[in-house]
């Protein structure tokens, strides 16, 4: 499969049409979706009539947007009008859009194909894909393993070769995490840089939407599409989007690269071994590493997991059969209505509800959640006087590669220590990207994350680029 860029760029000059560009995607979606599963619905004959429609306006002489012809799947809690949004639960199965996210307006204006809608962990919550109503997506480097999550179906998609650009929604490092399980490029702006308008929510303050992609300058050009002001959501920011894709520098000299205190002591040898190489590799690039402390970032995760499953609580009240939602012809009464119609939520979705409920009681809000919102702070803080010292911050993506389908099953908290470096950037509303640094010796993907401050992300895509290069 071509990177976003060069199918671009030959739809663009006439080498390639858009129709040839989709049926390859199509044709890959068709071959291998069957063992991997990365995509729950696709559209083949839409996707076919939209290129052909690129292709005739191209013909006339018309000028074509940055993304002509590009191949994308969106995740499955993304709206697209007359397309279903399940959110890969049995409460929304047969739920049809009756309008388009705002990032969908902005990859159709960008003359992107979308071919479909990716797996996902239901409602966004988990950080495997194994709680899908679908069935679990397989990772592409071993059919055996898990993609990461919950933006699985898009990462395991772009890993292999299905389309090269997929979005995916990042709540606790939900793009970031499945991108190093699977070995691509996966980076979430800061928080308000993307609409979440048409973005079904989970955790309001948390939610963001990210992008999947195969190297770090389609994942720049995705994301200068998608970035910008959006009326529709009073969270989006008004500053001015640089051309990320344009704005690489010569090299990587004079940048100050922190290395957080302790990160690395919990870590197993291989991936420990491969943090500590691409440190090195960025010092040969002309980079300064430097020690910078964020100490309350080890609190991050029961921080977050407080905050997030308090708001999906609220959230998700909605789905209770009357506004949205499965509605049972079973419910004789107002009692049996409320048990049956949010029966068809899946285990890990009422746990978070529960947990969230609990964490806002009356008894329990100042202990459990207020203690969680102050903390927060204490990260933003803590971020905040490190990049002092550094431009951008390097930390793992996760502390393990992709673990097998299963395996913590009866061990949730090692399923969420997954996410132990990446929710502190939403914790924090810092940009991140996770980009590949190698392979462990069985051969599976390890993910190297930089973090940087709000309205700063050409430089996390820079440090990036230049390391990818000379990997």
């Amino acid at each position: 499969m071509r990177t976003v860029f060069e199918i671009a760029q030959a739809v663009q000059t006439g080498k390639l049409t858009a129709r040839q560009a989709v049926a390859e995607s199509l044709g890959k979606i068709k071959e291998l979706n069957p063992q991997i599963n990365a995509f729950v619905e696709t559209w083949p004959e839409e996707a076919l009539r939209r290129a052909d429609e690129i292709d005739a306006r191209r013909a006339r002489g018309e000028k074509l947007g940055p993304l002509a012809g590009v191949p994308v799947g969106i995740k499955d809690n993304i709206l697209y009008k007359g397309h279903k949004a399940s959110c890969c639960s049995k409460m929304l199965e047969n739920y049809v859009a009756p309008y388009s996210a705002t990032v969908v307006e902005k990859l159709l204006a960008a003359d992107a194909v979308i071919v479909g809608r990716t797996n996902m962990d239901e409602f966004a919550m988990g950080s495997s894909n194994q709680t899908s109503v679908y069935g679990p997506v397989h990772n592409p480097v071993d059919f055996g393993r898990v993609p990461g999550g919950s933006s699985g179906g898009s990462a395991a998609a772009v890993a292999a070769g299905m389309v090269p650009a997929a979005l995916g929604t990042d709540t606790g490092g939900s793009v970031r995490q499945p991108a190093a399980f699977c070995g691509v490029v996966g980076v979430k702006p800061g928080y308000g840089r993307i609409s979440r308008y048409g973005v079904v929510a989970f955790s309001s303050s948390a939610d963001q939407v990210g992008v999947l992609a195969a190297d770090v300058k389609s994942a720049a050009l995705m994301l200068e599409t998608l970035c910008g002001r959006d009326e529709n959501d009073s969270t989006s920011l008004e500053d001015k989007v640089p051309s990320f894709s344009q704005n690489f520098t010569p090299s990587l000299a004079g940048l100050r690269v922190g290395m957080p205190k302790g990160f690395l002591d919990d870590l197993g040898e291989e991936v420990k071994e491969k943090i500590l190489a691409a440190a090195d590799k960025l010092k040969d690039l002309g980079a300064q590493i430097v020690e910078v402390e964020v100490p309350h970032a080890k609190y991050s995760a029961p921080c977050y997991y407080i905050i997030t499953s308090a708001e999906a609580s609220s959230n998700l009240a909605r789905f209770d059969g009357i506004r949205y939602g499965y509605a049972d012809p079973a419910a004789q009464n107002l009692n049996d209505q409320y048990e049956l119609d949010r029966a068809p939520f899946g285990f890990e979705v009422k746990k978070r509800i529960i947990i969230g409920s609990t964490a806002l009681k009356a008894e329990n809000y100042a202990e459990c959640y207020l203690q969680a919102v102050k903390v927060r702070e204490l990260i933003k803080r803590d971020f905040a006087k490190a990049f002092e010292k550094a431009d951008v911050i390097l930390t793992p993506t996760s502390p393990t590669t992709a673990f097998r389908l299963g395996e913590h099953k009866d061990n949730p908290l090692a399923v969420y220590l997954a996410d132990l470096y990446t929710c502190q950037g939403n914790i924090g509303g810092l940009a991140g990207i996770s980009v590949p640094c190698g392979n462990d010796g069985l051969g599976l993907p390890v993910g190297l994350q930089f973090y940087g401050p709000i309205l700063q992300e050409e430089k996390i895509l820079n440090a990036a680029y230049h390391f990818e290069k000379a990997l």
